[in-house]
């Protein structure tokens, strides 16, 4: 999960091998090409896509959030739990894009509660002090309970929804701090999440009595943990702890360390943001989707 060590490592990284060009890097943190940055979806182009914030009601208040789809027909629902910057025009993208693969797509801001989307300013940088102690007060009121309460709201509202197939499952994503929301989503309705995949999730398995991993044996999904190298550097006993969860639930987990990824990598406004892994990564969670939320 983003601290203080994660910026270390990047620093690091950044001096000795940025897989992206500055001058790249810098348009995209000035808000411009975060669009751009992502490959065209073969055969989508010209596929129109109906977008638009939607407001949830839940049992805290309202979340105001992004909804994606194409227009036609019913469609696989996700919901998608962004990183510590929350809900911005880069997460609406990445919706974007899997919407054009014919899913009904849900971008959450998870600091509903006490903010509206978005929670910083566009091209906001996790590497700046009031930026870091703005989520990290946001995040400090989140805990397992609002996860539960949330996930099952924001189900419950993908249900409703007339571009949701109600006899196909849904799937979850969340990157970074989204990666404990995807698993108490899974476990909170195993009935409806079918496939759930983590970019860079931090805190999946640890020592605390309200681990994620501990709640495995509760789920009925098929999952893709993808794993960043300084974040595996840093814990690597996370990994095995999950397989073997994972093993023993008789669940299908597929687990990998990115070679070369920084936490953070899969996310195209951030400073680490590796092309081509982020496209390894996204590759393997088409595959999950295809397969689990037929």
């Amino acid at each position: 999960m983003c601290d203080e060590r994660t910026l270390k490592d990047w620093a690091r990284y950044l001096e000795d091998a940025l897989p992206v060009s500055r001058r790249r890097f810098g348009a995209l943190t000035a808000g411009a090409g975060v669009a751009a940055a992502l490959p065209p979806v073969a055969g989508a182009q010209f596929q129109p896509i109906l977008t638009g914030m939607v407001e949830i009601e839940t049992p805290d208040g309202v979340a105001d959030c992004f909804m994606t789809h194409i227009p036609d027909g019913s469609h696989a629902g996700v919901i998608v739990w962004p990183d510590i910057l929350g809900l911005r025009p880069t997460f609406m993208d990445l919706g974007r894009r899997l919407a054009a693969q014919g899913y009904a797509v849900l971008v959450v801001n998870p600091f509903y509660r006490s903010a509206r989307a978005p929670v910083v300013p566009e091209g906001a940088s996790f590497g700046d002090t009031e930026v870091r102690e703005r989520v990290f007060s946001l995040a400090g009121e989140l805990d397992p309970g609002t996860h539960f309460t949330d996930a099952r709201a924001f189900v419950d509202y993908l249900d409703r929804h007339g571009s949701v197939a109600p006899d196909r499952r849904i799937g979850t994503i969340g990157y970074c701090m989204g990666g404990p929301m995807v698993m108490r989503t899974a476990a909170a309705r195993p009935d409806r999440i079918g496939a759930a995949a983590t970019f860079h999730g931090g805190g999946l398995a640890t020592d605390a009595d309200d681990s994620p991993h501990l709640l495995i044996p509760e789920m009925s999904a098929e999952f893709l943990i993808a794993v960043a190298e300084n974040d595996d550097a840093n814990d690597p006993e996370a990994k095995s702890t999950l397989r073997e969860s994972f093993d023993a639930a008789g669940l299908a987990a597929e687990i990998e360390v990115y070679e070369g990824a920084q936490h953070g990598w899969c996310v195209p406004d951030s400073a680490v943001y590796h092309d081509e892994q982020a496209e390894r990564a996204w590759s393997r969670l088409l595959a999950l989707f295809e397969r689990a939320l037929a």
